[in-house]
């Protein structure tokens, strides 16, 4: 599902028009990234929660030439599915 079809879906259930649902999603992305960047984590209950994980250096192997390279240390964004999102899936 691409973001139009989701925007689209969102004003069918929602009865609002498109504009307002876009709106609507474009704000619940920017918040989640603005707490995430904070390292805040953001928790729907029975949706899932967004988190930030630190990832540690590392070196890894240019596979091109060969070369060992340095991987720098850093933070990326982690979902984790809630039970209910889980048991939904599963049926």
């Amino acid at each position: 599902m691409t973001k139009a079809e989701l925007v689209s879906t969102i004003a069918k259930d929602a009865a609002i028009p498109k504009a307002a649902a876009e709106k609507a999603l474009n704000s619940f992305t920017a918040n989640v990234t603005k707490s995430l960047k904070k390292g805040i984590k953001v928790t729907l209950v029975g949706f899932g929660t967004f988190t930030v994980s630190k990832r540690a250096a590392r070196k890894g192997r240019n596979p091109q030439t060969g070369k060992t390279i340095s991987i720098p240390a850093t933070k990326v964004p982690k979902f984790r599915a809630g039970k209910a999102l889980k048991d939904a899936v599963k049926k």
